[in-house]
């Protein structure tokens, strides 16, 4: 039932920007936290950031703070995910997720960040 398919990933210049985005459906997303989570090419799973309560409170991992912006269009169910000033550490497939604090019930397949040249 619950269904994330995430986008805009490719490759991009270090120093580049680049807008990730999650189509969500089949749960209330409104009142659903959810995160971004990122895995590089033979590492294991990383927080990167999480969007939750009334408020729509954020959190950043801190390798991405000040450059990376989590925000959500409740009215189109879309989770984004703004990244600036893209480093080749960043290389990752990023990953849409519902829930937060490190409870995560459920992923989306990924996109792929290339981050090169």
């Amino acid at each position: 039932e619950v269904q994330l398919v995430e986008s805009g990933g490719g490759l991009v210049q270090p120093g580049g920007s680049l807008m990730l985005s999650c189509a969500a459906s089949g749960f209330s997303f409104s009142s659903s936290a959810m995160s971004w989570v990122r895995q590089a090419p033979g590492k294991g799973l990383e927080w990167v950031s999480s969007i939750y309560g009334y408020i729509r409170n954020t959190n950043y991992a801190g390798s991405v703070k000040g450059r990376f912006t989590i925000s959500t269009d409740n009215a189109k169910n879309t989770l984004y995910l703004q990244m600036s000033s893209l480093r080749a550490e960043d290389t990752a497939v990023y990953y849409c997720a519902k829930g937060g604090n490190s409870r995560f019930e459920s992923w989306g397949q990924g996109t792929q960040v290339t981050v090169s040249s």
